[in-house]
């Protein structure tokens, strides 16, 4: 076992607290920036994983780390005795079992193992809800093409097609017809390391675009922190509207719900966790508008990823602190300040036909303009892929408006600025809808 300890700077008086790392919500420095003056963070590295692959040698430098990788169950369970620790969290998906199992047995202050499983296994999740009376969502488990025939004529089409465990948005679609999902199940599952993979076929939720106004999505999330049963509900986050099959375009806060919708979203994601059995922890619940009230799309038992950042802007209220407090067994001691702006995300989403890169000019000059900037993930000749979810965006602009108007004349001027061409073999220029408006988007062979 390597055990780096430079950088640690919290003062021996600090509880040491693990965070078991892999790709997710909130950076490593992101995480020790929330933990200073509250706690000596130790991360748990399985250099196994590609993220804490290609970032463990600057991470040793700057914090405590254990390296995990190949350790067994029972290995990993005498290097998390001997650390000293006061407890352990995730901030990323695929870690939440690992976690629950590792605080479950310590007494420590995280989801269940119970709660952890619900949380990541979307058809369970579904039989919870409905069984606690909260909400009854048709939905079926698939292994392969042969089950879909009666998944589909109980759910009924369109349906959406998604994998019962996963995140970022990959792999998820509506399906039109049982010719439509099998070739859309054969080709998720002959993706890299998806043999096996179960999915579920769940009935399509039908939004009411007039619930938070024209320009945005049809859905929020509820950005909540659990601590001993408890459940503060510390934000309600606009969306821009999706782009397809249903990838997220971005975000904003606060959301343009009126009070009586905000009420009834909030109580809608009080329930769910509830029936999911949330007693410590933060969660992101996304909630769909529909013509008939809030119904539930999914609840995540982790802090939702890039939202931390936006609540900080617009309220000064840090996300990440909050979820750390309640690892350590300890109320959130922050006061939720008043708006001081409004904060917006706008992801750059290249359309299902893109298969690369083949021009991004214009970030310099949205670069220069006030209330913008620029985050960007690729560059000219890298591969896209809209099954990868969020993974195939560009980038991200991150801005701050006086009002919501605001914000959608920023996000125009972002699609007036930038300008992107794709590749897409074999494929004529077509209009993509961007969210706000449509814009040209090139294709070449």
């Amino acid at each position: 076992m390597t055990v780096a300890t430079a950088g640690r700077g919290g003062g021996a008086e600090l509880p040491r607290l693990a965070v078991l790392l892999d790709f997710g919500a909130a950076s490593p420095l992101s995480i020790l920036a929330a933990a200073r003056g509250l706690a000596d963070v130790v991360f748990l590295c399985d250099r196994s994983l590609s993220y804490v692959a290609s970032r463990f040698d600057e991470l040793s430098v700057l914090a405590a780390t254990y390296d995990i990788t190949g350790r067994t169950a029972q290995e990993l369970e005498d290097v998390v005795d001997r650390a000293g620790l006061a407890g352990i969290t995730t901030f990323s998906e695929s870690q939440l079992n690992r976690t629950a199992a590792l605080a479950h047995g310590r007494g420590w202050a995280f989801l269940t193992p119970e709660a952890a499983r619900a949380a990541t296994d979307k058809y369970l999740q579904r039989r919870l809800l409905a069984e606690a009376g909260v909400q009854a969502t048709r939905c079926r488990a698939v292994r392969q093409v042969a089950d879909l025939a009666a998944a589909l004529a109980e759910v009924g089409l369109p349906a959406v097609l998604k994998p019962r465990s996963g995140a970022a948005g990959a792999r998820t679609c509506r399906v039109t017809s049982h010719a439509d999902a099998a070739a859309r199940l054969r080709d998720f599952l002959s993706g890299p390391g998806m043999s096996g993979r179960e999915f579920v076929v769940e009935e399509i939720l039908a939004g009411d675009p007039s619930a938070a106004g024209p320009g945005w999505g049809d859905y929020v999330s509820v950005e909540s922190i659990t601590h001993r049963g408890v459940t503060r509900h510390v934000e309600i986050t606009g969306k821009f509207p999706l782009a397809a099959p249903f990838r997220e375009t971005g975000y904003v806060v606060p959301s343009t719900l009126s009070e009586s919708d905000r009420r009834r979203v909030l109580d809608l994601t009080s329930a769910a966790l509830a029936a999911l059995g949330v007693r410590d922890g933060a969660t992101h619940v996304e909630v769909k508008l529909t013509p008939a009230g809030p119904r539930v799309i999914e609840v995540n038992g982790r802090v939702g990823g890039y939202v931390a950042d936006l609540i900080r802007r617009a309220r000064g209220f840090d996300l990440i602190r909050a979820a750390l407090l309640v690892a350590l067994d300890r109320d959130d001691d922050q006061p939720a300040g008043a708006y001081r702006r409004h904060t917006f995300q706008y992801f750059l989403t290249p359309p299902m036909e893109a298969a690369a890169v083949r021009r991004f000019d214009g970030v310099e000059e949205l670069d220069r303009h006030h209330g913008v900037t620029v985050e960007t993930f690729k560059q000219v000749g890298d591969a896209l892929d809209w099954r990868d979810g969020t993974l195939t965006y560009l980038g991200i602009v991150h801005g701050s408006g006086r009002d919501h108007r605001d914000v959608l004349d920023l996000v125009d001027r972002v699609n007036r600025t930038l300008r992107i061409e794709y590749v897409a073999a074999g494929a004529a220029p077509v209009r993509q809808r961007t969210g706000i408006v449509d814009a040209t988007v090139n294709y070449t062979e």
